[in-house]
């Protein structure tokens, strides 16, 4: 049984800590720190984990279970002006899943859990920043969730020492979530937005990207489709476009569908 909530004490934070480091397997100078999550706890984010009973051995009190953190999700408060009245929102800035619990959808119940919690204090935009070479992320996050895409941040980190990143320019699309939308409660609750969503172009990512970003001969592969398709996001958005949709295909290449920004 997994439990969704927030994360409590400084344990469990470090927990959090340890598991961006087997996540990303950064070196000390991009690490987030412990101290950093508990701020954010305090000035209004987010640290929700996933927590995993595990048994303990028995003994003379016989057996009984602890919680192990299997994964977390982390964002930050934030104020939106755009000319107009501040609005807060919440970046969500990272999510993790331990490798041994991925691909049993902890990551979308972290979350939804991230957007309910939001709900009840009354903000209702989260964003976030996403690779656009990771085909995993981008299904959830357009496909499952409903976000879209408006922005395409280049080299937005500057240089990682994330293993997952390969040593290619830290390019980012940004996520925008808007929480209580009609598009994203149909979304959530069906699956799908509604059938007049029209994809006006269309950009792809092949499947073998994270063997290609894995082996130093073919990273230069993976370079060419990020440089490519970094030229082909900012064209479209340009024009007004927007990601509204990402579908996998049969040999397991992720598309991305831009098309007019939906209005709800």
């Amino acid at each position: 049984m997994i439990e969704i909530r927030s994360c409590e004490g400084f344990d469990e934070l470090e927990a959090c800590v340890q598991l961006q480091l087997e996540t990303w397997g950064y070196d000390p100078s991009d690490v987030i720190p412990r101290k950093a999550f508990w701020v954010a706890q305090k000035i209004g984010g987010q640290v929700i984990g996933a927590f995993s009973a595990r048994e303990q051995g028995s003994g003379i009190r016989g057996q009984g279970s602890a919680s192990e953190l299997v994964g977390f999700a982390m964002s930050l408060p934030g104020i939106k002006s755009n000319g107009a009245a501040p609005r807060p929102y919440l970046h969500s800035h990272m999510l993790a899943v331990r490798e041994a619990w991925r691909n049993r959808g902890l990551g979308a119940q972290l979350k939804l859990h991230q957007r309910r919690e939001a709900l009840t204090r009354g903000i209702s935009l989260m964003e976030w920043t996403f690779d656009p070479l990771e085909i995993k992320n981008a299904y959830l996050n357009i496909k499952r969730l409903g976000v879209i895409v408006c922005e395409y941040r280049e080299d937005f980190y500057g240089r990682s020492s994330s293993r997952l990143q390969s040593g290619l320019p830290t390019d980012r699309l940004l996520a925008e979530w808007r929480l209580d939308s009609p598009r994203v409660e149909r979304i959530l609750s069906n699956g799908t937005a509604t059938g007049k969503d029209a994809a006006e172009e269309r950009i792809a990512v092949p499947a073998s990207i994270s063997a290609w970003k894995a082996v130093e001969p073919d990273r230069e592969r993976a370079l060419e489709v990020l440089m490519e398709n970094r030229e082909r996001f900012k064209r479209a958005f340009a024009k007004g476009l927007a990601v509204i949709g990402f579908t996998v295909d049969g040999e397991g290449n992720g598309i991305y569908e831009l098309g007019a920004p939906p209005r709800t």
